[in-house]
C-alpha cells in the first residue's frame, strides 16, 4: 500500500489525550494560547475533570470538545482514533498504559505524538505496529518533549547546515547539556521506575535496554563501533576546543536520547553518516571541584542504571510509593516559569568542517518548555502536512518533521542556532 493522506475530513485536527494529567493541563494551556484556530478536543477517563480544565483555559478553548476515553477500554481509544488527524498522549508510564493507543492510531491512520523516554515501550511499538502504520499511513512519533527533541533536532539542523554547505556527512557529534534548571514529576519518576521495574524482571529487556541500537530498523545495518557508553565523564576540550577547562559528567537522559537520534539516523538512510560517533553528556562548570562532581554525576547515573535495571522488581511498589512522588505532581509554578534549558551540540563533518548548534528556551525542560515541544509537534503534524517527511510508521521528530519544526520553533520561543566554528 502507498502513504494515504486519508484523515483530511476527520471531526478534529488534535485530541489531547491524558489532558487533566499534570503535563497534559500545560500541553492544554500551550494549545489554547497558540493552537493557530486548530480544531482541538480534551480526552481522558473522566468528563468532570475534563471539564474542569477546560473551564480554566480562557475563551478560545471554550469551545473545544470533550472525550470520555480509557486505555482499559480499547474499543473507546478506536473511537476517539478514528475522530481526528492526530492524537497528542500525554498518559504515562507508557509501558504500562501506551500500547493500546499506538494501536489504535495505527490501525485508524492517525498520526500520534508523545513524550516517552521508555526505549522498551518504543521497541515494542515497532515490533507490533510499525509496519501497520506504513500500509495506513500514520506516523508514530515518540520523544517529542525535552526527551528527545533537542538532541534529535540539534543533530537534524547540524545535518541540513552541513547539507547547505556542501561540507560532506556529520563525523564525531557531541551533545552537552550547558545550563538547566527545572524540577521533578511524578510522572517521570513513575515512567523511569517501570522502565527499570521491566528490564530487571527481563534479562532480554535488559540486554535492550542497554543496546545502543535498540530501536534500529536494522540491527544487522548498524556499524560495530566498539563501546559507547551512555555515561561518560569527559575534559571539555575532549569534546571541542571550546569547551576547555569545563568537565562535564553523565546526562540522565542519554540512554532514551542516543537510541532516538541512531534511529533517525537509520530512518533517514543515513544521510548523517555511518563512521561515528554520537555522545551526550552534562556540564558540571570548570570550578576547582569540576572534576570530582564530574566523576560522581557520572558513578551515580552507572550506579542508578546498574542497580535498577537489576534488582528493582525485588523492591515492593508498596514502598516505593511511600518514598517516591506521587504521580501527577509537579514542580511549582514558580519553578516551571524560572527554568530555563541551553544545549549545544557540536560536530566535525567528513570534510572537516565543525559546527555547533545551540538551542535554548526559557521554562522547566520537564514540564513548560517540554508542553511548548509537545504542543508544537501536534501543530506540525495536524496542520503542517506539507513540510512533513514522505516516512510512515514509528518515527522518531527529526525523521517525521524535523524541516516542519526547525520552521516553528521561532515563533514557539525556542531558539535553534547553526554556527560555522572554522
Amino acid at each position: 500500500m502507498g502513504h494515504p493522506e486519508n484523515t483530511a475530513d476527520r471531526e478534529f485536527d488534535i485530541v489531547l489525550y491524558g489532558a487533566t494529567g499534570f503535563v497534559g493541563k500545560l500541553t492544554a494551556e500551550y494549545l489554547a494560547s497558540a493552537g493557530e484556530g486548530a480544531r482541538v478536543a480534551l480526552a481522558g477517563r473522566s468528563a468532570d475533570r475534563l471539564q474542569a480544565v477546560r473551564d480554566t483555559l480562557g475563551e478560545a478553548a471554550q469551545s473545544w470538545s470533550l472525550m470520555v476515553a480509557d486505555a482499559s477500554q480499547p474499543s473507546t481509544l478506536d473511537a476517539m482514533a478514528a475522530r481526528t488527524r492526530v492524537v497528542i498522549s500525554t498518559v504515562g508510564p507508557y509501558l504500562r498504559y501506551g500500547l493500546p493507543l499506538v494501536a489504535a492510531c495505527a490501525a485508524a491512520g492517525t498520526d500520534y505524538a508523545d513524550l516517552t523516554g521508555e526505549p522498551l515501550f518504543v521497541r515494542e511499538c515497532i515490533d507490533l505496529y510499525h509496519k501497520q502504520a506504513v500500509d495506513t499511513g500514520a506516523r508514530i512519533v515518540h520523544g517529542c518533549g525535552f526527551d528527545s527533541i533537542p538532541s534529535d533536532l540539534t543533530v537534524f539542523a547540524l545535518h541540513r547546515q552541513a547539507e547547505r554547505d556542501q561540507a560532506g556527512q556529520l563525523g564525531d557529534t557531541n551533545f552537552v547539556v550547558r545550563q538547566a534548571a527545572g524540577g521533578v514529576s511524578g510522572g517521570t519518576v513513575a515512567s523511569m521506575t517501570n522502565l527499570f521495574r521491566e528490564a530487571s524482571a527481563d534479562p532480554e529487556a535488559r540486554r535492550l535496554l542497554n543496546d545502543p541500537y535498540t530501536l534500529s530498523p536494522d540491527r544487522s545495518a548498524e556499524p560495530e563501533l566498539g563501546a559507547q557508553p551512555d555515561a561518560r565523564w569527559r575534559r571539555g576540550r575532549d569534546i571541542a576546543p571550546e569547551l576547555d577547562g569545563y568537565w562535564f559528567g553523565a546526562f540522565a537522559m542519554a540512554i532514551p536520547n542516543t537510541r532516538i537520534f541512531r534511529r533517525t539516523n537509520a530512518l533517514l538512510d543515513y544521510a548523517y553518516g555511518k563512521r561515528f560517533e554520537y555522545a551526550e553528556q552534562m556540564s558540571v562548570g570548570r570550578s576547582i571541584a569540576a572534576p570530582v562532581a564530574a566523576a560522581l554525576a557520572t558513578g551515580a547515573s552507572v550506579a542508578t542504571v546498574e542497580l535498577g535495571s537489576r534488582f528493582l522488581d525485588r523492591v515492593p511498589e508498596r514502598i516505593l510509593d511511600r518514598i517516591l512522588p506521587a504521580a501527577g505532581t509537579g514542580p511549582s509554578e514558580q519553578t516551571r516559569e524560572q527554568g530555563h534549558y541551553t544545549v549545544e551540540t557540536y560536530t566535525t563533518t567528513s570534510t572537516g568542517a565543525r559546527y555547533l548548534a545551540r538551542m535554548s528556551q526559557q521554562g522547566d525542560p520537564g514540564y513548560k518548555a517540554t508542553s511548548v515541544l509537545l504542543g508544537e509537534s501536534g501543530l506540525a503534524l495536524a496542520l503542517d502536512r506539507e513540510q512533513l517527511s514522505d516516512l510512515r510508521g514509528v518515527l522518531t521528530p527529526a525523521a517525521a518533521m524535523g524541516d516542519a519544526l526547525l520552521a516553528r520553533f521561532p515563533a514557539a520561543g525556542v531558539s535553534l542556532e547553526v554556527t560555522p566554528l572554522n
